[in-house]
């Protein structure tokens, strides 16, 4: 098939729309346009086919019998791309959220939020993989990847979720057991380090002047997530992701030690690839996962 036999295209729409109607007014109101464009549409596809497509008289408009003929075949051409239409929609929409995220994400914030999200949008089914290395997207199949860093030299598009502030947490059993009013009653406490965020203990006593309280005892756990389970249990103080850990200050499983949150100078974000635009599914979570995380951070500051 060559191009240049193919009529203009829309205006081939509006006729096929003016045909089924029987009617350049009623074709306007379904097309959203004036019944003047719909009339300039039909001239259009007239002048290119170099024939009458309708009779316009006293008792209405009526296709010719050229016109009839050719609608007849253009019809179910445009019913076959309306239907092609619906299920290329309905297999975007049955097509699972592929996220990557980290598993301290997940299971810290996102998880007890997931049903805020498919209640709001039931037609997004969100699938998780908590793999730790960063996603890339030319060669797995994934829609969105929440991680952790910096902006700058990524090969993705990223919208900044939340800075990366982070301060020692512990139980308040352990409290009760052995107080922490200074930095010194450290000494008297383990140290709870994470095997993938090693480097926080050392960051945040770096910033506080503190190094010396780093101890060859300190107890390492393979993620986050066992490092506050140790800390909720009363086995140590652990360094908190502070925006991660709102519930757990809320509900007392965890409280905030010495009021020093530090900045790391990194940021969660949710990245995707730049060599596609965006589907509805992963705007629609962005915009979700941005407003929830702003209300999440608004509750943390004020407790």
């Amino acid at each position: 098939m060559n191009s240049k036999d193919l009529p203009p295209l829309n205006p081939l729409h509006v006729f096929d729309v003016a045909a089924r109607v029987g009617s350049f007014a009623q074709a306007a109101v379904e097309l959203n346009v004036t019944q003047s464009a719909v009339s300039r549409q039909i001239a259009t596809l007239e002048g290119s086919l170099g024939i009458r497509l309708f009779e316009r008289g006293r008792r209405g408009l009526t296709l010719t019998n050229a016109g009839n003929a050719y609608w007849r075949e253009v019809a179910p051409a445009f019913a076959m791309i309306a239907a092609a239409t619906q299920r290329v929609k309905r297999d975007v929409r049955l097509e699972p959220l592929r996220i990557r995220i980290y598993a301290t994400f997940a299971m810290k914030w996102l998880i007890k939020r997931l049903p805020d999200f498919e209640a709001q949008f039931p037609g997004i089914t969100v699938q998780m993989s908590t793999i730790v290395t960063p996603v890339n997207f030319a060669r797995e199949n994934v829609d969105l990847a929440i991680q952790l860093g910096r902006a700058d030299g990524q090969k993705a598009e990223l919208i900044e979720l939340f800075p990366d502030i982070i301060q020692p947490v512990c139980s308040p059993k352990l409290l009760k057991k052995k107080p922490i009013a200074t930095l010194d009653d450290l000494r008297h406490h383990r140290l709870l380090h994470s095997h993938y965020r090693r480097n926080d203990w050392s960051d945040w006593l770096s910033a506080t002047g503190r190094t010396d309280l780093l101890k060859d005892q300190d107890n390492y756990y393979p993620n986050s997530l066992l490092a506050y389970e140790a800390a909720a249990k009363g086995i140590g103080v652990a360094i908190g992701q502070v925006q991660l850990l709102g519930d757990d200050f809320a509900d007392g499983t965890l409280v905030p030690l010495f009021d020093r949150p530090i900045d790391r100078g990194l940021a969660y974000y949710a990245a995707w690839s730049k060599e596609r635009e965006p589907d509805r599914k992963v705007r629609v979570f962005v915009s979700w996962l941005r407003r929830n995380i702003s209300e999440s951070i608004t509750a943390v500051r004020a407790s």
